[in-house]
């Protein structure tokens, strides 16, 4: 039996409400929705309406939507506008460039979220962790009204993403960066095995929303992807029914990458060509065929990639980290962590932003280009082949919105050479990790700022971990193997071949153990 969940305010509208959903015995193809709510009042809703007199007992996503003022809202603006731009969007439409070409940006009704207090949505997001109510235990879902504040919860396609692990980096940041305040988010940890998770299901659930509430002709999603992008759209589409077509760039991306979508049943189409030309590809596709576009071009899906700083922000118990480091390729992930910082401070939640880097592969480095050069005029180039092959970009779609984010939090862009990079992985991989080589571009960043003094060793420090390590087995095994032409892979840890006889055994085991390599440090 479902448990009961009551949600009073002392100032709620005369007409009682009364709403009750079971979380558990949900009815065959019915998801299960939000728990028992419950609101009541004699009196309106005064001049003096004082929204931080709410009282959570749990779940009160649509008696929060009845308290408000005025209804939550979110639309298309100009990038760099604010929710009054003269030029805007419905999120129902489908448009991914204002009308002077520029990027769009989905801004939110920001004066109807302040109607709460900062410690009232602190409260409301803390309660809803590890939640099974439908679709708040995602953490994603769980800022509902941070994402998609208009979206029926029908519509919504989750896998609870989000809520992944916040490493303490305790061995690695002893022994490597003199650090004993060094965390790792794992985002990688996640149902297709990498952040775009956090973005696809908020620009699934929207399809979903166009395809069956508003009987819109899109025929499918499509996108072009380095690996992880195509791996999330075809797992959210397959869950939904909804038709999934992948631009990949041939032979550059991992064999465990390519194998998801083709699992997930997607349409995939290998050119010959790198990122940068399948991305023009489908942009030209997307504009002659109804196929929505799922690349970060489309602002969408960064509205569910910012909920990874909010949850950053929930596991510090809502204190604010000094950096966070974070991997950058097309460039929209650096953008929505600003995002997800800068709205918390907005809505009163923390009082303060971290310090962001953008680090990047030195064989694909545009943005740390255009940062050194103190930000002259940008110029697009040819990505080289790098281990860290999800942000091999060389013309990346989302460089202003990047730009934004790193002046405004008084930001640094970092590269790691390919040596650096795969001998930073072996590094984290030896101390109990076991990352992607993205993660080993930011530990590198990490490493040469500490280096230079600019992160202190006291410094709270987030290392954002984009995809699973288990993506990357080749480059790991091609590592550990010194398989890898002209580097010296200085970390690998080969196996040792032993005839099958206790003596050899015993020979090479007591060289290990007299060695370094038999005490850990």
């Amino acid at each position: 039996m479902a448990s009961s969940c009551l949600l009073h305010h002392p100032l709620s509208s005369n007409s009682a409400v009364s709403r009750k959903f079971s979380p558990v015995a949900a009815q065959p193809g019915k998801r299960p929705v939000l728990v028992s709510i419950s609101c009541s009042s004699s009196s309106g809703i005064s001049s003096t309406y004082d929204p931080s007199q709410l009282v959570v007992d749990t779940q009160p996503s649509e008696a929060i939507r009845r308290e408000a003022p005025r209804p939550f809202a979110a639309k298309y603006v100009p990038f760099g506008s604010d929710f009054n731009s003269g030029e805007s969007y419905s999120l129902d439409e489908i448009v991914y460039r204002s009308s002077s070409g520029d990027l769009l940006d989905v801004q939110h009704d920001m004066e109807a979220l302040k109607s709460f207090s900062g410690a009232y949505w602190r409260d409301l997001f803390d309660s809803r962790v590890g939640g099974t109510a439908w679709p708040y235990g995602s953490g994603v879902w769980s800022k509902k009204e941070w994402v998609l504040p208009e979206i029926d919860p029908e519509d919504i396609v989750s896998a609870f993403e989000g809520n992944s692990n916040l490493f303490w980096a305790e061995r690695f940041g002893k022994k490597f960066v003199d650090m004993n305040d060094l965390w790792v988010k794992h985002c990688g940890i996640s149902h297709t095995g990498s952040f775009k998770d956090l973005g696809m299901t908020v620009l699934v659930s929207q399809v979903n929303r166009l395809r069956r509430r508003l009987n819109r002709p899109v025929v499918g999603v499509g996108c072009a992807s380095t690996g992880d992008t195509s791996a999330a759209l075809s797992a959210y589409c397959a869950a939904a029914g909804i038709p999934s077509i992948v631009f990949l760039p041939a032979d550059k991306i991992s064999m465990a990458q390519l194998v998801q979508p083709i699992a997930n049943g997607a349409f995939v189409i290998s050119i010959d060509t790198d990122f940068d030309g399948c991305m023009k590809l489908i942009r030209e596709v997307t504009a002659e065929l109804p196929i929505y576009l799922a690349n970060s071009l489309n602002s969408l899906r960064l509205e569910g990639q910012k909920t990874a700083a909010i949850e950053i922000l929930q596991q510090f118990d809502w204190e604010v980290p000094d950096w966070v480091i974070i991997p950058g390729g097309n460039l929209g992930n650096i953008y929505a962590f600003y995002k997800g910082f800068q709205m918390c401070k907005e809505l009163g939640l923390v009082g303060r932003t971290p310090r962001l880097v953008c680090a990047q592969s030195a064989n694909a480095n545009p943005l740390y280009r255009h940062y050194v050069s103190d930000w002259t005029d940008f110029k697009p180039i040819k990505a080289n082949k790098t281990f860290a092959s999800a942000i091999q970009i060389g013309d990346p779609v989302s460089i202003d919105r990047a730009v934004y984010a790193i002046k405004n939090s008084d930001g640094i862009v970092e590269e790691a050479t390919e040596a650096e990079l795969m001998d930073a992985m072996a590094m984290a991989d030896s101390t109990g990790m076991f990352v992607c080589p993205h993660t080993g571009v930011a530990l590198v960043a990490l490493m040469k700022l500490r280096r230079r003094g600019v992160i202190r060793p006291g410094d709270r420090t987030v290392v954002v971990s984009t995809a699973h390590g288990l993506k990357f087995t080749q480059a790991k095994i091609d590592y550990h193997s010194k398989e890898i032409e002209g580097m010296p892979c200085r970390f690998a840890n080969p196996p040792v071949s032993v005839r099958a006889d206790f003596g050899s055994v015993m020979d090479v085991l007591m060289k290990h153990l007299e060695s370094d390599g038999g005490r850990q440090q």
